[in-house]
This record gives structure tokens, C-alpha cells and sequence, in this order.
């Protein structure tokens, strides 16, 4: 995520309890004060340099950066190499569907052109998601690719309805399709345009942890299955039998609305900051090894659009001075960020071992009043 707009980037105003936890990763301030040595792990093997962790305040920062770009430019390509492959199959079978009248590869056609809708919604995202965070999105613009995905869900639905409709028309008025050959021609373009373009917006999505993307990929397998069950259709008919179109698009209709689910589940899991249950435990065990962490608690993660934000606790000696403490914290962040695939960024908050006392007496009540949900550890 990119730098905000302001001159001050702190994720969240400590006016209200100062307290010594230089170590949040959006802090501005000098660290030649407080100098760590890595020495117990090799720099020579990581992608970026480290001149004394001299990152304005948030070591790996420009590192993170590029990884979200990174994500960006790729899912931008991915989405514009889609749509203009898309679109072209779209055309060829609409202009085939109106000459030769088969419900089945008008179907398909719908559902093709519902694919260009969806990439472009997503190439829209990823152009939104390029822009720098500012006072009011202070996280950026990444959730415009999760809504990205409810609109891919919403147009598959669309697109299955309309098929259905299309379907039963030509069952009712019992019309036969005429170009068969042609239209079996456009049919199987489109089983094989649709499974390439799908594994490359698969395979992208997964590269980046891209939801919306895999799931939008998964449209173009839909696609794919509905380009077949189309030819089958015509297949039928060229055999003898007539209604065999209308069904094959009503089975394509059934056929997407099985993966409706699945496809709306993915997304409004991650609208719903849904991560994978094993991540947090792996998050903890990355923390507890970092030397001088007696405790990690309150361990908490979610994803907006391909980027992950994590935030944790760390418990520490408290007879540890602030630079010490911090640099304990950054080693932390230093940590996950090498050991956590799609972090972009890690809030680390550092507490006193609470076998020296409670330091947390003046927060208590409130924290009792909101019933704060904490993770087991």
C-alpha cells in the first residue's frame, strides 16, 4: 500500500494513552538512535537492501510497495488480455447465433459477453487500487477489486437467467436451429478460448491472492463447460433431434448456477475478512521465535483486495529501553513479511511481559464495555 496523502501516516491517534511502542509500522521518526544488528540472518538472500534499516520509520516499506504494484500490474494485464480475448469470442458466436438461431450457442454468447462485463469491472478495481491512500481511504483503494467480485456474482446470475429464458423460448415455439456446422465451429472456439483465458486468470489470481480474479477465472471455465454442453446441443439436433438445443441450454443454466455458490461463498468470505484458519497459528509461530518475544497475543489478519494487513501483540521485558523494545518489534515485522505470502502490511504493537505487573488497568473497562473478541492463542 502506498504512502498516504498527509504529512503524517500513523495508522491510529495515540493521543488519547501515549505509551512507549515506537514500533507500529507507519511511524516517521530517526532510527540512527537505535541501530539493530541482523547479524543472525543473511541479507545477501533477500531481493532488496537493507542500508541499517533505514526506511523512514517502517523497514521493508519500499519492498511492500512493489509487491503491490507488482499485484496491480499483473492483474491489470491479466484482465485486459482477457477482456479483448473474450470480447472476440463473444462477437463470433452472437453473429453464428443470429444466423443460425441455436439457443444453446446464444446462450453461451450471453454468458461470453457477461465474462467482458466482469473483466472489465475488475480492470476498473485494479486501475482504483493504483491509487495512493489518502486521509479519507487511509487503507488505499484495494476494496474496489473485493466489490469487483460481487459484481462478477451478480452477472453470472444474470447471465444464467437470461440463458434459461432463451431456452425455454425455443422450447415453446419448437424453432430449429439452422448452420450447424458453423455453429459447432463457434461452439468449440469457445470451449477452447475459454479454458485458456480461464487458467491464465486462475493462475494469476492464485500468484497475487486475488479472489475476485480466480473467481472470475472460474466464470471463463463456466464458460468453457457451456461452449461444450452448446456443441453437444447441436450435436443432438444434426442427429435428429430437434429439442436437443433448448435443453443443452438449460443445462448450461444448471450447470453455472452449481457454481454460483461456490464462486459467492469465496467472495463474501473475503468481504467478510475471512482468512485461512491455518494462517493465524502460522502468524504466532513466526512471532514466538523471534528472540526477546515472552508472549504474541491478539493475533489478527484480513485481506483487502491482494493484499493482506496482519496486526498482533507482542509481550516483552519490561525493563527493556523503548529502542531495544523496538527493535524487537521490527525483527517481528522483518519476520513475517519474508514468511507470510501476500503481506503487505504488519502492525506490531509491543506490550510489557505482563509478569511485571498490569499495564493495561487505565484500558481495561473499556475494552470490557465494547466485549472485544480476542483469538485463542
Amino acid at each position: 500500500m502506498r504512502e498516504p496523502e498527509s504529512e503524517h501516516h500513523h495508522d491510529h491517534d495515540h493521543d488519547e494513552h501515549q505509551h512507549s511502542h515506537d514500533d507500529h509500522e507507519e511511524h516517521d521518526h530517526d532510527h540512527d538512535e537505535h541501530q539493530h544488528s541482523h547479524d543472525d540472518h543473511d541479507h545477501g538472500e533477500h531481493d532488496h537492501e537493507h542500508d541499517g534499516h533505514g526506511h523512514g520509520g517502517h523497514g521493508h516499506e519500499h519492498g511492500r510497495v512493489d509487491a503491490d504494484l507488482y499485484g496491480n500490474e499483473v492483474g491489470l494485464r491479466a484482465v485486459q488480455i482477457s477482456t479483448a480475448g473474450m470480447f472476440l469470442v463473444a462477437a463470433i458466436q452472437f453473429a453464428i447465433a443470429a444466423i443460425g438461431g441455436s439457443a444453446g450457442l446464444f446462450a453461451d454468447a450471453l454468458h461470453n459477453l457477461g465474462d467482458v462485463l466482469t473483466t472489465v469491472a475488475l480492470w476498473i478495481a485494479f486501475v482504483l487500487s493504483n491509487r495512493a491512500a489518502n486521509r479519507r481511504y487511509t487503507y488505499g483503494y484495494y476494496r474496489a477489486e473485493d466489490l469487483a467480485g460481487i459484481f462478477i456474482v451478480l452477472v453470472i446470475i444474470a447471465s444464467a437467467v437470461a440463458g434459461a429464458v432463451e431456452s425455454i423460448l425455443k422450447l415453446t415455439t419448437g424453432s430449429v436451429p439452422t448452420q450447424l456446422y458453423l455453429s459447432m465451429a463457434a461452439a468449440l472456439i469457445g470451449v477452447a478460448g475459454n479454458e485458456i483465458l480461464a487458467q491464465y486468470k486462475i493462475s494469476v489470481g492464485k500468484r497475487i491472492n486475488s479472489v475476485p480474479l480466480i473467481a472470475d477465472g472460474q466464470h471463463s471455465r463456466i464458460d468453457g463447460l457451456t461452449s461444450l454442453a452448446a456443441f453437444i446441443g447441436l450435436i443432438g439436433v444434426a442427429l435428429g433431434f430437434p429439442l436437443a438445443d433448448p435443453i443443452a441450454g438449460l443445462v448450461i443454466t444448471a450447470v453455472i448456477l452449481t457454481v454460483v455458490y461456490s464462486t459467492t461463498r469465496s467472495v463474501l468470505q473475503r468481504l467478510l475478512d475471512a482468512v485461512d484458519p491455518r494462517l493465524i497459528p502460522s502468524i504466532l509461530t513466526i512471532a514466538s521465535k523471534v528472540p526477546g518475544v515472552e508472549a504474541v497475543t491478539e493475533p489478527r489478519a484480513r485481506w483487502i483486495g491482494h493484499t493482506l494487513h496482519v496486526s498482533l501483540n507482542i509481550e516483552v521485558d519490561p525493563e527493556l529501553k523503548l529502542a531495544d523494545a523496538h527493535a524487537i518489534a521490527e525483527e517481528v515485522r522483518h519476520r513475517l513479511v519474508h514468511e507470510v505470502k501476500g503481506l503487505s502490511e504488519a502492525i506490531i504493537h509491543t506490550d510489557p511481559s505482563s509478569h511485571g505487573g498490569d499495564f493495561h488497568q487505565l484500558m481495561a473497562h473499556h475494552q470490557q464495555e465494547a466485549q472485544r473478541p480476542l483469538i485463542e492463542r
